[in-house]
């Protein structure tokens, strides 16, 4: 069985999870651990918790029966003093900290009551705060307003506001990977900051396993605005993230006036060297803002399936159409 890590963060990571589930790959999710807004904010402030809610969402995506208990899990209160805004899954994942004194403990009980399929890891234990370097100069702490301070300046640089110890969870689980999938999700916020750990960053690198990176396929206000596939591998080239092949959407549905300040993402292959370049129709039709879960897993299965054919000697510089 093909050992897979996904890395990242937000909808975009629990997309790809809610897909792949089916497949039969030992799958691993590395989560980002910024998450500093709404419910998980709160209870980071309130109760010294690491952030529950893109851990949630992972979870959520891998319960092999997605049920009226995992509807629950992901239920969020519209009202009630001290409740609105929490989702009930991340007060749960509080609750069995406490009671189990010990947040990998609690991932892991709450992922056997929904019996999920693979594992969800920290990519830290750490409390770290993700801050941005802007084109004025400006910095910004805090993962929830960096976006927001984008939306009128272009953001230079992301980095951690402390290094953070890597899990060794995470560093165990890269090293043991056949395939590695970095994203989808946005790309400053949810993808990048797994990187900014030197042992974390370090361990994929020096990886043996296939290491793809899924590409958005709309661009993101305050963080890619005007994005182009090849705009999303120069900014993780300049981390220092090693890739092998990028998956992207060549099918461009128009938005429709979902969103006048986002765009699809563009394939510009043509901009982008020593790297496989993969496309394939991914967009969810019906809100073309995200992937279609199960079309991006058909994808990320072939390439998984077959990674021993995408190599950089067979594929480099090649397009191929799945």
């Amino acid at each position: 069985m093909k050992k897979v890590v996904v890395i990242g963060g937000g909808s975009g990571l629990a997309t790809l999870l809610r897909g792949l589930r089916d497949y039969p790959f030992d799958i691993t999710a590395i989560v980002t651990m910024t998450d500093d807004g709404d419910s998980s904010g709160r209870l980071r402030r309130d109760f010294k918790l690491l952030p529950p809610g893109d851990i949630r969402k992972c979870i959520a995506a891998l319960s092999e029966n997605e049920n009226a208990l995992t509807d629950l899990f992901q239920y969020r209160f519209k009202g009630g003093l001290g409740l609105k805004g929490h989702s009930l899954g991340n007060l749960i994942i509080s609750a069995l900290r406490d009671m189990t004194g010990n947040f990998e403990l609690a991932i892991e009980e709450i992922s056997g009551l929904l019996n999920i399929k693979g594992q969800v890891i920290p990519a830290t234990l750490d409390d770290v705060d993700l801050a941005a370097k802007y084109d004025d100069d400006n910095r910004i702490v805090g993962e929830s307003k960096i976006a927001t301070y984008g939306y009128s300046h272009k953001i230079e640089r992301v980095y951690l506001t402390k290094k953070p110890k890597t899990n060794p969870r995470a560093i165990a689980a890269i090293a043991a990977a056949d395939v590695i999938l970095v994203g989808p999700g946005s790309l400053f916020t949810s993808v990048i900051p797994n990187f900014l750990q030197d042992k974390l960053l370090h361990a994929y690198n020096t990886s043996s396993a296939l290491k793809v990176y899924i590409c958005n396929v709309s661009t993101e206000r305050g963080e890619t605005t005007g994005f182009t596939v090849s705009s999303h591998i120069e900014e993780l080239r300049k981390y220092d993230i090693g890739l092998d092949a990028v998956l992207a959407n060549n099918h461009v549905v128009a938005l429709g006036g979902k969103d006048q300040y986002v765009a699809p993402v563009l394939l510009d292959f043509d901009k982008i060297s020593k790297i496989n370049k993969i496309s394939a129709n991914i967009v969810d039709t019906g809100n073309p803002l995200y992937h279609n879960s199960k079309s991006l897993a058909v994808a990320a299965g072939e390439i998984i399936k077959n990674s021993d054919k995408f190599t950089k000697q067979g594929f480099s510089d090649k397009i191929v159409e799945l």
